[in-house]
């Protein structure tokens, strides 16, 4: 391949290109000079394995590119691996967040049902216990008023024995007790 582009070249410069009037092959023509010295030139590369040097520092930065190609495809394979794995993640999540509101919801519905049954039964004790006091109290108000009555008795009846007993009936009174209280003694 090197060397039909050196002999295409030199097809190129061929004697109908010559500067001026002088014959192509003359050292006084300037394109044959050149036309030599970039052969010359060509030579020197081709000699010191230039071609090869710069093929190889081609092929070497094509295989480098071909790595950091396959590195970078590796490199998207991953990231697409993570993306769905943390997408699985998030869904996982999302479903666990969605049970563990399904979940409180429950708890909050069962707890606001127990709540309404314990003041339920938290009135229906406090009734039954105002019930109960206002019951003793009906029988302590009875109670009291019976005292009452039985004192308001026992002094209406006090007077009314005092103003009927004489020394004489008192007396007799006194010895009635006195034998009531024998008997029952022995």
């Amino acid at each position: 391949m090197r060397a039909l582009l050196t002999s295409l070249f030199a097809i190129a410069a061929s004697p109908a290109l010559a500067a001026g009037d002088k014959p192509f092959f003359s050292l006084a023509n300037t394109d044959f000079v050149v036309t030599i010295a970039f052969l010359i030139f060509i030579g020197i590369l081709v000699y010191f394995k230039v071609p090869g040097l710069v093929g190889g520092m081609l092929d070497k930065r094509a295989n480098s590119i071909k790595a950091e190609l396959d590195e970078a495809k590796a490199l998207r394979e991953e990231a697409q691996s993570l993306l769905a794995t943390y997408e699985r993640k998030q869904k996982e999540v999302q479903e666990q967040s969605a049970r563990i509101v399904a979940a409180a919801k429950e708890e909050a519905t069962n707890a606001a049902t127990a709540a309404k049954d314990d003041i339920a039964k938290s009135i229906t004790r406090r009734l039954a216990a105002a019930e109960e006091q206002i019951v003793s109290a009906e029988a302590s108000a009875v109670k009291e008023v019976r005292d009452q009555a039985i004192a308001v008795a026992v002094g209406a009846a006090k007077d009314v024995i005092a103003k009927q007993m004489d020394a004489k009936s008192a007396g007799a009174l006194i010895d009635d007790s006195i034998a009531t209280v024998a008997e029952k003694l022995h």
